[in-house]
Order: C-alpha cells, then structure tokens, then sequence
C-alpha cells in the first residue's frame, strides 16, 4: 500500500478536543476546592495543563518515530522489565490510604500501574505477531502470552488497584481473541478467575461494602452508598441542556473526587445530556478510526498495536462512564484525557502518538 504523507488528521483531533475538553472541565469541578484548600482556583488545572503539554509533546515526538523501531525483542522486553521493576518498587513508598500506588517526588507523583497497560500491549503485539496460526498451542502461546500480562495484574491487585487490573485483563483477552484464540480458553481462564474475583470484591471489606452499596445505595445515603446517590443526582439533575459551565452544585463538596473519578458525573449535570452524548461521540470517534487503522493495518505488529491501544481507551472510558450511572460498582478509574490525573494523561497521549504513528501506513 502507499505510504500515507500524514497522520490521521481526525484522530490527532478528536484527542486534541479531548484534551482540551478535559483541561476546561477540571478547571470548572475543581476551583471550588482547589480555593479552598490551596488558595488559588487554578491549583488543578496548572498542574493538568503542564502534563498535558509533555504529554503532547511526547505525542508529536512519538508519532514521527516509526513504530518499527518497537518491533524488536530488547526493546519489548526492557519494557517489560523496567515496569515490573516500577510496580515492585512502588512497595517501597509510603503508603497513602494504605496504598502503594504512586512514586512521590515533591509536588509531582507517577504512578506505575498506567505504564502497564501500554507495556501489555507492547508485548502482546510482539508476541502475537508470529504465532496467529498457533493459538490452538495453550502451552507455547496461550500460556507464554498470558503470564507477563497476569504477573502485573496481580502486582497492580496488591497495591491495590483492582480497577486498573480489571482494565488490563480486559485488553488482554481481546487482543489474545484477536490474535485467534479459541473462546474455549477464555471460558477455561474466566471459570478460573471468578473465585479469585469473588474473593477480592466479598471477602476484602471495603470492597464488599461498595458492592452491597452498587446493589441498594439507599440502604446507607450517608455512609457507602453515598458516592453512588450523588453521582446519580449529578446526572440527573442537568436534564438535556445542564445548568451551565461551572454551574454545578454537586462538586461543591457534595460529588466524591469531582475532578477525577467521577468528572462524568459533573458533565452530565452542568452540561446536560448533549454535552454527555458529544463526550462519549468523540469517544466512538476514536474508537472508529482507531479500530480502521488496526483493520487496515498489513502489518500484524501495527494491527495488534493499533487495535490494543484503542481497546485500553475503550475499556476505561466503559468503565468510568458506568460506574458514574451506576452500571456497575463504583472504582477508581478515571476518564482518558478528561479526568484529573497526570500519569494517565501523559501515558494515554504518548500511546496515542504511536497509533498515529501506525495511521501513516494505511490509506
């Protein structure tokens, strides 16, 4: 096929919006009390602003490096290597509301668990690439596929981190089913999952009280059901055409995390149900383009790339948006691009700049 002269001019731009969608709702969930605890409005959306700008650039610089270069075992495995390394040493921090999540490093903090789902991919693409015609091997494939991606897993569960691990089981499983695998073993590895599943969301205490909240929030509005209520009535209460930017009365110390997790919630409320169903259009925006350049893709490295990183996207925007209307128990997954958060920022805009990257090789 003919080499294309660009990038994808309408995927560079639905991240753009994105990104800057994000930058304008973090600013108007968070002045409130970003004044109040640090005296200036501006605390949050400076500190968004300045990961924004690496996170683009590293989108600029990445999407002019061929991603070919990805495409070699020292590469792909020094990846793998230095993020478990990452995710083992984050238990070396102090921990923060009996977490290890996050390197702390004066005002900034990275978190390492956002590098593992592009380094999952990373490697299942290099992985995948050659052995399409032997996924019926469970030994030499199914299994040598898996286990890198399910050692980080549980690195990430123990932190603990249970909705970033579920996000990449997820891309996990359908990058193995596109690369072929039978259905057979995704039931065999779902049958195996579900009572290690069970176990974390009815046996750890203050997961099972956030899954009696997700089944009856009434039950306790003040208490564990109380993030749920408050999403619900954000939701609720901007109608078609919200109350306006900045308008919002449920992010004045009302709605939990406003400005990360549930910074849905507060679009829906100050910008109503249009605002809502354009975020999620510029999210099927994305996921069109980026699913076609994985289709079109002839390279199958470029295809497992392209469809994996599109799929990541994919997966923790379904999540967000579902906790926030409560389709599913609440977890602290944020918004690509949107929601507050400089680790996942910067890491989804570089992933984007190797999609586009793969975008210059189709028509």
């Amino acid at each position: 096929m003919a080499k294309r002269v660009g990038v994808d001019k309408w995927l560079f731009g639905v991240v753009l919006l994105l990104v800057l969608f994000g930058l304008v709702m973090v600013f108007s969930t968070s002045a409130v009390m970003a004044k109040s605890s640090f005296g200036t409005p501006y605390y949050f959306m400076i500190r968004q602003g300045l990961w924004a700008c690496a996170g683009l650039a590293a989108l600029v610089m990445l999407m002019r490096i061929d991603y070919r270069r990805y495409n070699n075992q020292k590469f792909v495995y020094a990846a793998v290597g230095l993020t478990l390394i990452l995710l083992i040493g984050v238990f070396a921090m102090r921990d923060s509301h009996n977490t290890h999540r996050w390197f702390r490093f004066g005002f900034a903090s990275f978190q390492p668990s956002e590098l593992a789902k592009p380094t999952i991919v990373l490697f299942l693409a290099y992985f995948l690439q050659t052995r399409i015609h032997k996924m019926d091997d469970w030994k030499g494939t199914v299994v040598r596929a898996a286990l890198p991606p399910l050692v980080m897993v549980a690195l990430i569960v123990k932190e603990p981190d249970l909705g970033t691990a579920i996000v990449c089981v997820a891309v996990t499983a359908l990058m193995l089913y596109l690369a072929g695998m039978e259905v057979k073993y995704l039931a065999i590895g779902a049958v195996c999952a579900a009572p290690v599943l069970y176990y974390l969301l009815f046996w750890v205490p203050w997961r099972r009280a956030r899954m009696l909240a997700f089944i009856n929030p009434e039950a306790d509005p003040r208490g564990t059901g109380f993030h749920i209520l408050q999403s619900l009535i954000a939701v609720g209460t901007g109608g078609l055409h919200g109350l306006g930017l900045m308008e919002g009365r449920q992010k004045l110390f009302y709605l939990p995390e406003p400005h990360t997790d549930f910074i849905f919630a507060s679009v829906c409320e100050e910008l109503g149900a249009i605002g809502a169903i354009c975020v999620i259009g510029l999210f099927v925006a994305l996921a069109y383009r980026g699913f076609r350049a994985a289709y079109l893709s002839t390279d199958p490295f470029a295809r497992f790339l392209a469809f994996g990183i599109t799929a990541t996207v994919l997966i923790q925007a379904f999540f967000n948006i579902s906790v926030v209307v409560a389709l599913l128990p609440t977890k602290g997954i944020t918004l690509p691009f949107i929601s507050f958060g400089g680790t996942s920022l910067f890491v989804m805009l570089a992933s984007m700049g190797v999609l586009l990257n793969v975008t210059r090789e189709i028509d």
